[in-house]
């Protein structure tokens, strides 16, 4: 008798056992579709307010979008205003910022990555240009009126400002060149090696251009950042009411953020109308460079990384 519920207890065990794995199982999938259900909604609720809010804008500034307001000069008139000072400030903060970044934080990846020896300092030199690419940008904004503002007595100059957005982007650029000249593959460099070539002809005739693709994708999105930062330029004192067109880089500028922050805290509700039209203009700048970005990552992508 006893053997016999032995053997009944032994033959139930697997089924007890089988019966537990597939609630498990189903538990499982239960919270797989609950998260992926929450994962839903989240990305839902984001696109709703995203659409709210780019309709707002539209419907507040689309009917502000003439000739008249890329011709005009800022007023104190909502009628009379408009944003040829902050576009060739915005011009002149582009072209100078990208002359200052991008030539030094790709020379600067090039190095960490291909000569730098495997040492405590170079790995030291790594995480601090990682902290730096996290740092809050209005500490950049400190830096550059401490340093270009005060100390080198650029004032407000276009070059001051140029100089410290510079250094807000110089770290972006440098993690997201190394980036992509990490992703070279290995086997480029060892076969330009037995075909004899030096070293500077692999970084420059393999490696570089392999990694091009990378460099301009991280380099034009950390120039479309330094487009729409205004607390750096406010910390080091760009003006929001410029009435003439920069001519040299020791003029005083202003941009289109700081021209709708300027606007934008105004009470006068024209004057919301004008921000939420500069508001478009620099959308559809950040967009225009966003679709460069990914144009030319799809044009120079000559090798399967």
């Amino acid at each position: 008798m006893s053997g016999t519920l032995a053997k009944e207890s032994m033959a139930a065990k697997p089924v007890i056992q089988s019966t537990k794995a597939s609630r498990r199982v189903s538990r499982r999938k239960l919270f797989d579709r609950c998260f992926y259900r929450l994962c839903q909604f989240t990305v839902l609720l984001a696109l709703m307010s995203l659409v709210t809010l780019i309709g707002h804008i539209l419907y507040e500034g689309i009917s502000w979008l003439k000739i008249d307001f890329f011709l005009n000069f800022t007023s104190r008139f909502a009628e009379q205003a408009g944003i040829k000072a902050a576009i060739f400030g915005s011009v002149w903060v582009l072209f100078l910022t990208s002359a200052f970044a991008v030539p030094l934080g790709v020379s600067a990846a090039i190095f960490l990555e291909e000569y730098a020896p495997k040492k405590k300092w170079v790995e030291w030199v790594q995480i601090n240009i990682g902290n730096l690419a996290g740092m809050p940008s209005i500490v950049y904004g400190l830096v550059g009126l401490a340093v270009f503002v005060r100390y080198f007595n650029f004032e407000r100059s276009l070059l001051a400002g140029s100089l410290t957005l510079g250094l807000l982007i110089l770290p972006i650029i440098i993690i997201s060149s190394q980036e992509a000249i990490k992703a070279v593959p290995l086997s480029l460099r060892e076969a330009a090696y037995a075909l004899g070539a030096r070293k500077w002809q692999v970084v420059f005739g393999q490696v570089l251009p392999a990694s091009l693709p990378g460099i301009l994708t991280g380099v034009i999105l950390s120039i479309s950042r330094a487009i729409g930062e205004t607390a750096p330029l406010i910390v080091i004192g760009a003006l929001s009411f410029v009435a003439f067109t920069p001519v040299s880089i020791w003029d005083e500028f202003t941009v289109l953020p700081i021209q709708i922050y300027n606007w934008a805290s105004k009470p006068q509700e024209e004057f919301h109308h004008l921000a939420a039209a500069a508001i478009i203009v620099l959308l559809v700048l950040l967009f225009f460079m966003n679709f460069i970005a990914i144009y030319l990552r799809q044009k120079y992508q000559r090798y399967k990384l």
